[in-house]
């Protein structure tokens, strides 16, 4: 339901307090922690290696490590109130933004700042940490795809092919979702350059929903793109998708993957590495000319 600016920064504001609150809770939370953290080392201290545990120290450690694990796991579901709260104030400053461009209020932003917003929200897309260990990754996580029935959602953002209105060529953009006609089974989405300014009618099959949150190479490498893989991938400072190979993966969840594009400028068919965050390294679809 459409919300006014007034209401949507009352809203902003509640969800501030809260994770002000919740910041306050989860440092209490560590504290208390680090407390029976300190008692299990010096548990630890009193019983030499040589040393047969005696039956009071087994039962006193097992008390305390059961403690040390009911800690982790209230601060656990405190960071993810707090991560929850901060995206749905995502959620609510996007909603604003897409609803004054349907009221024709659509602010116009510079390419400079372009640049800068597509790189934040790629650095701040959130990053997936599964409840159970060994939880694989859900669709749209890193290199994970949607589900064959998944419909974008408005705002999303996607890589959508389109036909250029000059020359007639094809070539897959950066676009937003504006809406999904399920009579017509199709999409339109606006380009995402400003310059442009274009709006495209196109079918599911050419669209392709960016990821909707990262994978940490630490504990899902299953949902990164192998080494050698041929994805697609938005080339630095350009709002256009062109086919690459991974040469590089994320070491960790903050760093972006190193890719060799295409380009036919070059001795050997491929640019130097360039980095590209998760969100915009996509599968390849067939038919996308190089980088050229």
């Amino acid at each position: 339901m459409p919300f006014t600016a007034d209401a949507a920064a009352h809203q902003i504001q509640e969800r501030l307090k809260s994770i002000y609150q919740l910041v306050k809770d989860i440092d209490t939370e560590r504290t208390r922690s680090e407390v029976n953290l300190n008692n299990i080392t010096k548990a630890h201290e009193k019983v030499t290696p040589d040393d047969k545990i005696t039956p009071y120290y087994q039962q006193k450690l097992k008390t305390l490590y059961n403690s040390a694990i009911q800690d982790a796991l209230q601060e656990e579901e405190l960071l993810r109130s707090a991560l929850s709260k901060i995206n749905e104030i995502r959620a609510i400053r996007n909603e604003r933004r897409i609803q004054a461009r349907n009221a024709g209020n659509k602010e116009t932003i510079r390419r400079g700042a372009l640049m800068k917003m597509l790189q934040s929200t790629a650095a701040t897309l959130p990053l997936y940490v599964g409840k159970t260990p060994g939880a694989k990754a859900p669709p749209l996580c890193g290199a994970v795809p949607a589900e064959s029935t998944y419909v974008a959602k408005m705002g999303d953002m996607v890589a959508a092919l389109v036909k250029s209105s000059s020359d007639e060529e094809e070539n897959w953009i950066l676009a937003e979702v504006v809406h999904f006609n399920s009579t017509t089974n199709k999409y339109e989405v606006d380009d995402i350059d400003e310059e442009q300014k274009d709006r495209h009618t196109l079918s599911r099959r050419r669209v392709v929903p960016l990821p909707l949150m990262r994978a940490n190479p630490d504990t899902d490498a299953h949902a990164l793109f192998p080494k050698g893989s041929i994805v697609m991938a938005l080339y630095p400072q350009t709002t256009c998708f062109y086919k690459a190979v991974v040469n590089q993966l994320p070491n960790s969840a903050t760093e972006e993957y190193e890719v060799l594009f295409e380009d036919a400028s070059y001795a050997d068919g491929y640019s130097p590495p360039l980095n590209v965050a998760q969100r915009y390294v996509i599968s390849i679809k067939e038919g996308k000319k190089s980088k050229s």
